[in-house]
């Protein structure tokens, strides 16, 4: 098997990103359950009764599922219609963005946070939309 695409690494690398917050809250839970602090079944969904740690974790991994539509959307019909020509250019800088923002969300959430936060998705909207574009042939 030859070396990986942009578009496909840009792909695997979301849903390594998904792993690891999905990885991170498991231990995280696992811990709380083993030391006798929450019952497997006691944990809010919205992750806010562990921390505001716990709450940003459980609010950035559905920011992710949230966005996989798209994320996901444009790259796998770029693979599935042989149009990977098309994204392979960004698609690290489309993963990039994604990355960062979700780091910024388990990281933070001040106002600047907030702001750079929404610059790595808009950054990310925008080129899914371009790449839209380039699929429909307009702009090119």
């Amino acid at each position: 098997m030859g070396a990986l695409s942009q578009t496909q690494t840009a792909l695997l690398g979301y849903i390594g990103i998904f792993l690891i917050i999905l990885f991170i809250l498991a231990v995280l839970r696992t811990i709380l359950t083993l030391k006798g602090v929450k019952k497997a079944n006691d944990f809010a969904p919205t992750g806010e009764d562990v921390g505001e740690f716990s709450r940003r974790l459980v609010r950035a991994h559905a920011n992710m599922y949230e966005f996989f539509p798209v994320y996901g959307g444009v790259l796998l019909f770029a693979l599935a219609s042989g149009q990977s020509e098309i994204t392979n250019g960004l698609a690290l800088i489309f993963l990039g963005a994604r990355g960062v923002q979700t780091l910024i969300h388990v990281i933070s959430t001040s106002i600047l946070a907030v702001q750079a936060r929404f610059f790595f998705f808009l950054v990310q909207f925008f080129i899914a939309g371009y790449w839209t574009s380039q699929f429909l042939g307009i702009f090119g």
